[in-house]
């Protein structure tokens, strides 16, 4: 196990005791469990009452404006964060047992990358499915609750997968900043550093006493 990894990235040390109540209490926890019902919400709403019968289509359409691609994209996004967020709550609760910091970094980067990217995605659903929305013509037939729920929950997923990519790379600085602690540059004691960022080696502490010369000495002088 490499040094300085007990408390490398936001995790404590490897081997304790898995706590659930502090486990669910935590905000990135918290933030994982919104995300996820947000994207039930989206790909439910969509897949159970997204596509309606129409007078001048025999198959069932998309009921934002017709266009299939946008509820394909909308139930994509959410049925890939919904697994998503399946895996990063496995992960974050085995994360305090692995024991090696590079594993750590792999993990919080993972999440990092991750939670960026669905956060810009989410941004692009509610823009298409708001936009679809306006432009589609209602009536009886099209459910407009389902519709209405699929674009605010859309909304609701950006600050949620925003504020995950936050505490990901606030862990991730807090592991740099851990690591670097637990490897001085220099051996205490031998060097210091001024200002300008030279090295000044001290002298030694203990230096052998020169012998007296003179009268009384024992030198060659002295026969």
């Amino acid at each position: 196990m490499e040094t300085g990894t007990a408390s490398a990235y936001g995790a404590s040390l490897a081997g304790g005791s898995f706590d659930f109540k502090t486990f669910i209490k935590q905000p990135h926890t918290i933030l994982r469990l919104l995300s996820w019902l947000c994207a039930i919400v989206v790909f439910a709403c969509i897949t159970a009452e997204g596509y309606v019968n129409t007078i001048h289509s025999s198959e069932p359409v998309c009921i934002f404006n017709g266009n299939d691609g946008a509820c394909h994209y909308a139930v994509g996004v959410g049925v890939l964060a919904f697994l998503a967020c399946v895996a990063f709550v496995v992960l974050d609760a085995y994360f305090p047992q692995i024991s090696n910091a590079k594993e750590r970094k792999h993990i919080v980067m993972a999440d990092l990358t991750f939670s960026g990217l669905w956060a810009g995605l989410w941004f692009v659903c509610f823009c298409l499915l708001a936009n679809q929305w306006s432009l589609s013509v209602t009536d009886e037939a099209v459910p407009a609750s389902a519709a209405r729920a699929a674009i605010t929950f859309s909304l609701f997923s950006v600050p949620t997968w925003g504020l995950l990519a936050v505490f990901a790379l606030r862990r991730y600085r807090q592991g740099v900043s851990d690591r670097s602690q637990s490897y001085p540059d220099g051996v205490q004691g031998h060097s210091t550093s001024d200002p300008s960022g030279t090295e000044d080696f001290q002298q030694p502490s203990f230096l052998p006493n020169p012998e007296p010369q003179g009268e009384g000495g024992f030198g060659p002088s002295g026969f």
